[in-house]
C-alpha cells in the first residue's frame, strides 16, 4: 500500500523536459513524492555496483555517467541535463550500473525514491514510453561516444564535450579543469591542455583558471565532431529536445 504524502509537486516540473511531457494524470502519480535537491558540483548520485535507490530529473546543471577503471583512470560515456533523468536502472530493472554518476555542473534536481518512481511505471503506460524512447537516445550518445573517442582526435572530442556543457549550464562561461576535461576524455592533462589552447586560439573559447566561456559558439561547433550533431538530431527525433 502507497503512503499518502499531501506536499504539492515542485512547481519546476515543468523545467525537466521529461516530466513536462507527462500528461497531467501521469505527472500526479510521480508529484507527490518528488523532492527538490540541490546537486553540488562534485556530488557523487550512484556509485558503480551500489543499488541506485534514487532517480533524478534535473532541472538545471549537468550529471556525468563515468566509466573507471581499475587503475584509477575513467571516462565519460553519457551526460545528463534537464533533457533526461539519472537514474535509468531502475526503469529498466537493473537496479545497479557498473558506472558511477557524479554531478559535473552545480544545479537543481528532483529526486523521487526509486521505489516510487517503480509504482508510477505500473501505472502510467506514458511515462514508461517515454523513458523507453529516452533510454534509447542515451544509447545512442553512449555508443557515439565510444566511435568518437576512437575515431576522432582530442581537439575535436574536446569541443564536442564544451558544447555538451555549454547546452547544460545555459550561459557562457562555466566551472571546467583541464584536468577534469582530460579525465572526462580518457586522456593525459598536456593533450587536453593542448586542445584546449588551439580552440582558445581561433578565438572559439577563453579559459581562464579552471573556468571557459564560450565565445563564438557557431566556431565551437564547427570545430567540432559531427557526433554532436549526430546525437542531437537523434533527442530531437526521439524527444523533439534541441540538447543532449
Amino acid at each position: 500500500m502507497i503512503d499518502s504524502f499531501s506536499s504539492p509537486a515542485p512547481s519546476s516540473v515543468g523545467d525537466n523536459h521529461l516530466l513536462a511531457a507527462l500528461p497531467k494524470g501521469d505527472l500526479e502519480l510521480l508529484g507527490p513524492w518528488l523532492e527538490n535537491v540541490t546537486l553540488a558540483r562534485g556530488h557523487v548520485l550512484a556509485r558503480p555496483g551500489q543499488a541506485i535507490e534514487d532517480a533524478y530529473f534535473p532541472v538545471s546543471g549537468m550529471v556525468s555517467v563515468v566509466a573507471l577503471m581499475s587503475e584509477g583512470l575513467g571516462a565519460g560515456v553519457a551526460t545528463i541535463g534537464n533533457e533526461g533523468m539519472a537514474g535509468l536502472p531502475i526503469f529498466l530493472g537493473a537496479g545497479s550500473s557498473p558506472f558511477h554518476l557524479m554531478a559535473q555542473l552545480t544545479g537543481d534536481a528532483l529526486r523521487i525514491p526509486a521505489y516510487r518512481l517503480e509504482a508510477a511505471l505500473r501505472e502510467s503506460t506514458k511515462l514508461a514510453t517515454l523513458l523507453t524512447k529516452y533510454s534509447q537516445a542515451v544509447f545512442v550518445q553512449t555508443a557515439q561516444n565510444a566511435a568518437c573517442n576512437g575515431l576522432h582526435p582530442i581537439s575535436k572530442r574536446g569541443a564536442r564535450w564544451l558544447l555538451s556543457t555549454h547546452d547544460r549550464a545555459e550561459r557562457r562561461s562555466f566551472l571546467l579543469t583541464q584536468e577534469f576535461l582530460a579525465f572526462m576524455l580518457g586522456v593525459t592533462r598536456q593533450s587536453v591542455g593542448i586542445a584546449v589552447a588551439h580552440l582558445a586560439d581561433r578565438g572559439f573559447i577563453k579559459y581562464h583558471r579552471g573556468e571557459i566561456t564560450v565565445i563564438d559558439r557557431p566556431g565551437l561547433e564547427s570545430a567540432s565532431c559531427e557526433c554532436y550533431g549526430i546525437v542531437r538530431k537523434e533527442f530531437v527525433r526521439l524527444l523533439g529536445i534541441a540538447r543532449a
